[in-house]
């Protein structure tokens, strides 16, 4: 006689990927929202603009909701509109290439250094010699040599990422090294590059993935700084910083001005922190 006891159990459900279960918390989809609004915008920028970025008109410091000019207009009588939206757009096109670029450096770095004990001691003081420049430094190092333009901001942001990813993986390589399966698949005979390649990268990249999000925060705000002290993206080319940049004189008379950027970076900075924390939170798990 059959009874409850000797019935198949049903099969466990499977988890989801980590990625995608984070991603379906609240605060993975509001963070994924938010920068997905930014993006869409920067995209869409030369539809939704209705002006060129750098036309102006007779209208200085014309204020928000004035005909054919929804956000006002700056001192020259340029469509805020249009120099947001194509701000967005320059921003986005400096961090997408910047911060893998950084990664790839230093996971290349790192993966030099976990190769022989005297690349790692080289990679170490690499990673020294970067990392004792302050970002200022740095940034003014770079302009001062190859002039403003966007690839120094690519450069510097590439550079400042370059120990960040490198440390990180290096700090995965050494602590999967020492876990069980790895000695197991020494004894049983896999190759030192097999290992590698398909045990302990695979179980060391998560972390990179949460510090990509971050990054492309960093990111952000390195590129802001370098536009407002002037050393970024040469003007009349509009970036975040350099329009909050060129409102800063003119706060108390026109404080439509520096709004549009403030809350495009507040929002991109937002949403890329909630998608960062939710990405680490179920990791960690």
């Amino acid at each position: 006689m059959t009874t409850s006891l000797t019935k198949a159990a049903p099969p466990l459900a499977r988890r989801r990927h980590p990625y995608r279960a984070a991603l379906a918390t609240a605060r993975g989809r509001t963070g994924l929202a938010l920068v997905g609004l930014v993006v869409l915008a920067g995209l869409l920028a030369p539809l939704l603009a209705g002006h060129g970025p750098t036309d102006q008109s007779g209208l200085a410091l014309a204020p928000p909701g004035t005909p054919g000019h929804p956000l006002g207009t700056d001192d020259l009588g340029r469509d805020l509109l249009a120099r947001l939206l194509h701000g967005i757009r320059a921003d986005l096109g400096i961090i997408v290439v910047a911060v893998p670029l950084g990664a790839v450096l230093g996971c290349l770095l790192a993966l030099a250094a976990a190769a022989h004990p005297v690349a790692d001691t080289v990679v170490q003081r690499t990673f020294d010699l970067i990392l004792a420049f302050p970002g200022l430094i740095l940034a003014l190092a770079v302009t001062a040599v190859l002039g403003p333009g966007r690839l120094p901001v690519i450069l510097v942001v590439a550079l400042a990422e370059i120990p960040v990813f490198g440390r990180l993986l290096r700090t995965g390589i050494l602590v999967q090294r020492g876990r069980e399966y790895v000695t197991a698949a020494r004894v049983g005979g896999t190759s030192g590059g097999r290992i590698l390649t398909r045990h302990i990268l695979p179980n060391a990249a998560d972390p990179l993935v949460v510090q990509i999000a971050v990054s492309l925060t960093v990111a952000v705000f390195i590129e802001g700084a370098m536009s407002f002290l002037g050393v970024g993206v040469r003007p009349p080319e509009p970036t975040l910083g350099a329009v909050l940049s060129q409102s800063m004189p003119y706060l108390a008379q026109a404080p439509h001005f520096a709004a549009g950027p403030l809350v495009t970076v507040t929002v991109l900075v937002l949403g890329l922190s909630l998608t960062a924390e939710a990405l680490n939170r179920e990791i960690r798990r």
